[in-house]
This record gives C-alpha cells, structure tokens and sequence, in this order.
C-alpha cells in the first residue's frame, strides 16, 4: 500500500501574492530524496473527505532543502489551505518522490536544454534548470516562461539571481499576455509564437534536450514546433500541471450507481494479496478499488501522474486519458488506473508490478 510520512514545514516564502513556497523537514531524509523534476503526492482530510494532491518539488538536488511551490487555486481546498492557513511548525503527509520528468544528467555532460513553462508549471523546471547548472558545468539551459503579468511571475527574484550567477550560461524569455512593448514577447505561446522565437532568438539546431510543463495548448503547440524543428520525441520531456489539480473537493461514489451498471469480475492484487471484486462498466478499476476500502496508490485521478500505475495481466480496457505513461509501457499493458475501464466479463490488475 502506498506509504505516507511526515513532513515538518520549516519555512513559508510566498513568492506572488497567490503562491508559496514550503520547506519541508522529513523525519528520516534519505525517504525523501528526489531527482529534478520530480513532485511529492501530499494528502490532508477535509471532513470526511481525503484528498490528495501533487505538488512539484522546486530546490535543486544539490541545495540541501525540500521546498515545493504551490500556487493557489479558485476553489482548491488544498491550495488554499496552503496558501491561508498552514503555519511553520505544521506537519503534512506526503508520499516520497515520484516521476519522471527529468532526463539523465552527469557532469561530463554538454547539452543544451530548452524549457517552456506556463504559469505554475515552473516549479519542476526550477529545479531541473537548478540541477543543471549545479551538476552539469558545461551545459547551457534557456527558459521561456509565459504568464498573464509581470506580478503573476513566480519565482521572478530567484530566476534573476541564477540568471546573474549563471550569466553564460543561463538564458531567461518571458512571454507576457500584457505589460510587454515587443510583439514577440508578448501574448501566448502558440506554434506561431514559437517559430518566432526559432527564428531569431533561440539557435534550435543546438538543442539536446527540452522539458514542457504548463497548460495543454501551450504544450501542444512547443511539441508540434519542436518536433518540426527535427527533435526526436525521446528528446522533448513534458509534465501537464493543471488538470491534475482541479482542486474541488471530490464527491464519493454511490454505492447504488457502482450496483447498477453491468460488471466485470476482477481480481486486484496490492502489497501481495489479491482480492476479487465487481467492477461496474462505467466505473474507473481505481474508483472501484477505493469503493471497496483498498488501499491502492492514486493521487490526481486525471491521467497525468502515474502514481496509479498497474500492469494488467489478462483482460480488455480502455485507458481514456494518458499523460504521463510511455509508449513502452502502454504496449507492456501497463493503465493508468484512474483512466482504466473495463470491456470484458473478466479483468485481472496487478499493482505489484510497477
């Protein structure tokens, strides 16, 4: 089952008005080690609900702290939480780092790295641009980061230290909806937008690696252009942040509505024990597996950050939504659980082989 432990907030930097930075504590640190790019699933009761929310680790490997940013959400009880009410010397429960948006990085290594970020979705480029230029001494990293405004622009004072640190090799474009002069740097980042930017500020021939995270629009759009642009797609890493944290608290499922439908016999095995359950046609295997008080891992229930992983080992589904899994693992019948529904009279799952 997935293991949860505590973490003592050390620090609240608030970065924007709407926005913080935690530094968090870990009872026993070596549980908490993480690569660049990698996010903590935290969980918190609201009433009777739990909800659980990722949260992507901004600090570089190198910086000796866990910070993660949260920025709060329109209705988002858990950013809002975050944001009004936690106070230093709090404690939160978080699962230990996961995912794996990052690439290999050594210090023999000479790359050039481009990232788009959209909003939030700096805080995992933060920390893999933080790594890179730590740990990598003759790579080169450019960011082009889009937001509404310059007082929207998280971690503003923190990029321009790097920036003045790494004059040579750390190069910063912000993409503004409003308050920018030059057309270029102004509006949203489309394919348009981004050729603009090929053309006449960024070398794109020269770059080994890039790292999107952001809205959907926004990543589809530098996908297309990169890829137009000759990148391979093992060379273009992206993490979707919005979706996946709705924020809303969500409702439980009826009993009745998970009775009602037409069901598959299934057999669910977690932690080396496997169960047999009903799961009703139009029913998620994870919606299912919570119903019946299983302890499986899940986190943003959107498709994007694979804490739901499980291979299935005989049986037809469909996987709606998929962020987050390779190709590779698609075609070794590994579903996003939350994504996952059942087409046949029987399925079997297996959470154990991840």
């Amino acid at each position: 089952m997935p293991q949860f432990y505590p973490l003592t907030v050390t620090r609240i930097h608030r970065t924007i008005r709407k926005a913080v930075v935690l530094t968090l504590k870990p009872n026993d640190p070596e549980i908490f080690k993480f690569t660049q790019g990698q996010y903590l699933t935290f969980r918190k009761n609201f009433g009777e609900i739990e909800l659980r929310r990722n949260y992507s680790i901004c600090s570089g490997v190198d910086d000796g702290v866990l910070q993660v940013g949260i920025k709060q959400v329109d209705g988002g009880a858990f950013s809002t939480y975050a944001n009004t009410n936690l106070k230093v010397g709090d404690q939160l429960e978080a699962m230990p780092p996961m995912g794996d948006f990052y690439a290999g990085k050594a210090s023999k290594n000479v790359n050039s790295y481009l990232s788009f970020a959209g909003g939030s979705g700096i805080t995992p480029i933060l920390s893999l641009l933080r790594s890179v230029l730590s740990e990598e001494p003759k790579s080169d990293f450019t960011l082009i980061y889009a937001n509404q405004a310059v007082h929207t622009i998280m971690f503003r004072e923190e990029l321009e230290d790097l920036k003045s640190h790494f004059m040579d090799r750390l190069a910063v474009i912000h993409i503004l909806e409003s308050g920018q002069d030059i057309d270029l740097f102004s509006g949203r980042i489309d394919q348009n937008k981004c050729e603009a930017l090929f053309k006449s500020w960024i070398n794109i021939e020269n770059i080994n690696i890039a790292y999107i995270c952001g809205p959907e629009p926004m990543m589809i759009a530098a996908t297309k252009a990169l890829r137009q642009h000759g990148l391979r797609k093992n060379q273009i890493k992206f993490e979707l942040f919005g979706i996946s944290q709705g924020g809303l608290i969500p409702q439980k499922s009826s009993s009745k509505k998970l009775k009602d439908s037409l069901s598959t016999r299934a057999k669910i095995t977690l932690d080396g024990a496997t169960h047999s359950i009903e799961i009703a046609k139009d029913q998620s295997v994870l919606e299912t597996a919570l119903y019946h008080n299983l302890d499986v891992p899940h986190a943003c229930r959107a498709g994007v950050c694979s804490t739901c992983k499980a291979k299935i080992i005989e049986g037809e589904f469909q996987m709606l939504t998929n962020h987050s899994l390779e190709d590779y693992e698609v075609e070794a019948g590994y579903v996003l659980t939350c994504q996952c529904y059942p087409l046949s009279d029987t399925l079997i799952v297996d959470y154990d082989q991840h």
